[in-house]
């Protein structure tokens, strides 16, 4: 089995739900589940944060052109139905099918043409960028996939690769490819460290870093997050590793 974890980072307009999150920073929805077939996509998600926030997510997916993760640009013609299976404090659960038109292309369906079936998806939107973890078999193809899915996502998007990684030991032992940090996140590192971002006390902060890189404060927050969870799980793991045993 392989893993590709991707992000998807959505500018204002293009996407109901990322514009919804960029206003609530301490919003999130994660996947619980995602079902793909031909014709359709159903899904339920799981959002935690404020109350407010909570109420706007619920909004934009009951009333917004949503059509659970629909790249096209324009109508297409799709149905969707959302219900909400539950709403309590700072949780939200919502389940949404959505019945494809021929103009429709998702994640999931691209995933499962150049893929194959048997995929297992788990998501996280964050703000602007939303991010795909897809299981599959490993007899797809991931370059054709990739292709089309930026041929597709449309000139609002912006797609950066996270993580390619095998399932290939004994005990499913997760090895990493190459690119486990992505060249954006390791020129953000390397740039934090440089200025002082990690310094006690800070010598220049977030916003400032992403002035002096020119990108968005968002994008180098996700960046840095996503960097420093990386390098977080490869110190747990090397600690996990048995000790070697002289000869």
């Amino acid at each position: 089995m392989r893993e590709l974890v991707f992000a998807l980072e959505y500018g204002p307009g293009s996407n109901a739900v990322a514009d919804t999150l960029a206003d609530h920073a301490d919003a999130r929805i994660r996947s619980l589940s995602l079902h793909v077939t031909d014709e359709r996509l159903w899904r339920v998600d799981h959002a935690t944060g404020p109350p407010e926030a909570l109420a706007d997510i619920e909004t934009t997916f009951r009333e917004t052109d949503y059509y659970a993760d629909c790249l096209a640009t324009t109508d297409c013609g799709a149905s969707q139905r959302t219900q909400v299976l539950d709403h309590s404090g700072e949780t939200l659960v919502l389940y949404s099918c959505w019945e494809r038109s021929s103009d429709c292309a998702s994640v999931p369906h691209i995933a499962r043409a150049y893929l194959g079936d048997g995929l297992l998806f788990d998501t996280n939107h964050e703000g602007r960028h939303y991010t795909w973890r897809i299981i599959h078999s490993g007899e797809g193809d991931a370059t054709g996939f990739f292709d089309e899915l930026e041929a597709t996502v449309g000139g609002g998007v912006r797609m950066e690769m996270l993580r390619t990684a095998a399932a290939d030991g004994p005990t499913g032992e997760t090895t990493d490819g190459p690119d486990a940090l992505s060249a954006e996140q390791e020129a953000a590192l390397r740039a934090a460290v440089e200025h002082g971002y990690y310094e006690t006390p800070r010598e220049i902060d977030v916003s400032e870093l992403a002035d002096h890189l020119g990108v968005p404060r968002s994008t180098l927050t996700y960046r840095l997050r996503r960097a420093e969870a990386y390098l977080a799980e490869q110190h747990v793991a090397d600690e996990r590793l048995p000790a070697s045993t002289p000869g």
